[in-house]
């Protein structure tokens, strides 16, 4: 549907599905871990696995239009699991150093 990007796409990419507006879908493009740009798309053009917030997509693109989308399982499974192991360590509180030198004496 409609790129916003400096140039068209051509070829292979990392899509994830940013966020949906009413019956579309916007995805955020990456090419080798950096982000290129956004497209959108009406969402029943993803595949059913993938019409969700943060699913990892496999998109080709054809001078700036997709020609094929498919989801990839796995990194989405790694991307998840990454992020809540990162929400886990940020909810941890360090411990107390007051609470500590006062054990120590």
């Amino acid at each position: 549907m409609s790129m916003t990007h400096n140039s068209p796409l051509d070829g292979t990419f990392t899509a994830v599905v940013d966020r949906f507006e009413e019956d579309l879908a916007v995805l955020v493009i990456e090419d080798d871990d950096e982000t290129v740009g956004e497209y959108v798309t009406s969402a029943g053009n993803l595949p059913e696995d993938g019409q969700k917030v943060d699913a990892v997509l496999t998109a080709t693109f054809e001078e700036g239009e997709i020609i094929n989308v498919s989801f990839d399982e796995n990194e989405t499974e790694q991307r998840d699991t990454n992020m809540k192991n990162r929400l886990d360590r940020l909810s941890q509180r360090p411990s107390d150093p007051q609470k500590k030198h006062t054990d120590d004496t």
